[in-house]
């Protein structure tokens, strides 16, 4: 008896590799995305690069917040205190605000600042531009520790105390880093100075230890207005004249590479140290004692910058850029640990900040020319404080 056909059951096996086949996507779709997301991402989308304070553009801001500081701050130095020598359009100099290439510059909140480095010391050496960034932070460390108080001790040239977060910062001068002296000629009359290249100078030699920040400099007095032929610098090595004779940037470069090494040598690994780089002169239609003047009224056009400063012009302000450049080559060759405060750039601009006639005194224009080197207080020295500000809490550790 046929009892019919069977029925062939098709649905469970179909199933079952529709079930197979979802398996097997879902673990090929899981395989690849794990794959994709332990690739390494291009750094360009990974983080967006790092920020340059340095390289950016001036900005007239009238509503920025005045200064932090006025004419009645004790750590003035009077040349540089223009709101107290009258100095016209200092309003409009402290209305221009640096605004960084990709990223923001926050004004010191010297609160916080000086609370980053309680129980801590920042130490500057070098010459008067290095002065002039000093006096600029203390006037505005000031406003946090109303109590501070001078403080010259360990051949400082000039400091402050902040009693309230036991902070130490003061400055040592030191124009050529390393020991210098005039030698007197045969007839007794004082003549050539000596310069021993690799003998710090006794200014800063045994304080470094003291501080927990340093920042150097030198530049300015490498020239022959500061050291003329009849009064000129002759170099020494070890005791010994150098021979043959170096020309002053000869003799700079080498004291450089010796105060470098010193640094590296003597100088605790765990001191954070800073080389602030040159800042421009602004001397137009003459140098310093040659009737140059600075009477401008607003910062330079980014074209003419090379025009003053490109030292292949062979103008009157070509030093910086000449100084900067052996310095950086210098600390890149050895690959030092001392970081770039390059505060060239910025400064170039800013023409119309420099105190030029109003000097404090009735007869120093007439005796020493306008001061188109250093820069009024407050002014753009306060912008270098705000970057070195960033520089310090951005490198050191919390503790």
């Amino acid at each position: 008896m046929e009892f019919g056909s069977r029925r062939t059951n098709t649905t469970m096996p179909s199933k079952l590799r529709s079930s197979r086949l979802l398996l097997i996507s879902l673990l090929l779709l899981l395989f690849y995305s794990t794959t994709l997301l332990r690739r390494p991402t291009p750094p360009n989308i990974l983080s967006p690069p790092p920020c340059d304070l340095f390289s950016g553009r001036w900005v007239y801001t009238p509503e920025t917040p005045k200064p932090l500081y006025d004419e009645t701050c004790p750590f003035h130095r009077n040349a540089w205190n223009c709101l107290k020598n009258k100095r016209e359009n200092m309003e409009v100099i402290n209305s221009w605000r640096w605004v960084p290439d990709g990223c923001g510059l926050s004004r010191i909140d010297p609160t916080r600042f000086l609370g980053r480095m309680r129980n801590k010391n920042i130490g500057f050496v070098g010459d008067s531009l290095n002065e002039n960034l000093v006096v600029s932070l203390l006037c505005i460390l000031r406003v946090a520790d109303p109590s501070a108080v001078k403080w010259k001790k360990k051949k400082a040239w000039r400091g402050a105390y902040f009693p309230k977060f036991n902070v130490t910062v003061a400055y040592h001068r030191s124009v050529l880093l390393a020991k210098y002296n005039r030698e007197a000629n045969e007839d007794g009359v004082k003549g050539a100075y000596r310069v021993d290249v690799d003998v710090p100078a006794d200014e800063w030699i045994n304080v470094t230890s003291f501080y927990h920040v340093l920042i150097f400099n030198s530049g300015h007095w490498w020239g022959y207005d500061k050291f003329p032929k009849e009064t000129p610098l002759v170099f020494y090595r070890k005791g010994k004249p150098i021979h043959p004779p170096l020309d002053i940037i000869q003799g700079f470069e080498v004291v450089l590479q010796h105060m470098v090494s010193y640094i590296q040598r003597q100088v605790p690994a765990k001191t954070l140290k800073f080389w602030r780089l040159q800042s421009p002169r602004h001397f137009y239609g003459g140098d310093w004692n040659q009737n140059g003047s600075c009477l401008l009224d607003k910062p330079l056009a980014k074209d003419q910058l090379d025009l003053w400063f490109d030292p292949r012009n062979n103008g009157v302000n070509k030093e910086a850029r000449r100084i900067n450049q052996i310095i950086k080559s210098e600390l890149q060759n050895t690959e030092s640990e001392i970081k770039l405060l390059d505060l060239t750039h910025l400064s170039e601009y800013r023409a119309d900040a420099h105190p030029a006639i109003w000097l404090g005194k009735q007869d120093a224009v007439a005796i020493w020319g306008q001061d188109c080197m250093h820069w009024c207080l407050p002014g753009v020295p306060d912008t270098w404080v705000d970057i070195l500000a960033e520089l310090i809490l951005s490198n050191s550790k919390t503790e």
